[in-house]
């Protein structure tokens, strides 16, 4: 309930005014059963305008300190996590990877719309990053379709360093979806490599062969 709540009165309507989003391809996103949502991440609310546009639930795996941190800010995150149904986890290191695939699988098996940003994090400049391997391993488990999806413009709308949204155009593009059948590991690492191929075409930005938060630390370092 809360999370219609969120979508159709208190955020959707102000992230349709500020983005004004244009949607094509959403006929690929199956009207029922498990599905995985695999975009492009360029901004914070990214997951936002996905779950704005597609007409089913969309699941997220978030933080746990999303739920556990104290003070107003603290209840306000809490309560947004919980109305749009996100599920938390432990993402300390030896548990993140784990415990992520380990709910996204659960969501799936309930017959839910799973998203993920293959890349990990958001893209420091916009271009696209080497995708990691647990939404094909997921994919492969399961049987889920994965559905391809580029996001343009919403980093314009939320700007790393702007503390407000702004307006700007957003674009949001969905493919077909796409099958991956159970495989070895290198077979793994081939499809997340095809499917980070396919994001690289349909939104004509450049790729980077490293991961995102691995090319922001040594930029940091420089």
């Amino acid at each position: 309930m809360s999370y219609w709540l969120l979508k159709h009165v208190l955020v959707g309507p102000l992230l349709w005014l500020l983005g004004r989003p244009k949607v094509e391809g959403l006929q690929h996103v199956p009207a029922e059963g498990p599905v995985i949502i695999a975009a492009n991440h360029l901004a914070v609310v990214d997951s936002l305008y996905l779950c704005l546009v597609l007409p089913r639930k969309v699941t997220f795996i978030a933080k746990q300190e999303y739920f556990t941190t104290g003070g107003w800010r603290g209840r306000v995150n809490r309560w947004v996590m919980n109305a749009t149904g996100q599920v938390a986890v432990d993402r300390t290191p030896g548990k993140a990877g784990g415990d992520s695939l380990t709910a996204a699988a659960r969501i799936l098996e309930q017959g839910g719309i799973w998203g993920i940003h293959p890349e990990g994090t958001r893209s420091p400049d916009g271009r696209i990053y080497r995708g990691r391997t647990g939404v094909i391993r997921v994919a492969m488990q399961t049987g889920a379709p994965v559905v391809p999806v580029v996001l343009s413009g919403t980093d314009r709308v939320n700007p790393r360093d702007r503390r407000f949204l702004r307006p700007a155009k957003v674009r949001i593009s969905i493919g077909r979806p796409r099958y991956f059948p159970p495989a070895d590991r290198y077979a793994v690492r081939q499809a997340t490599d095809e499917l980070m191929a396919d994001l690289v075409r349909r939104s004509g930005r450049q790729y980077v062969d490293c991961y995102a938060a691995t090319f922001e630390r040594h930029a940091e370092a420089a």
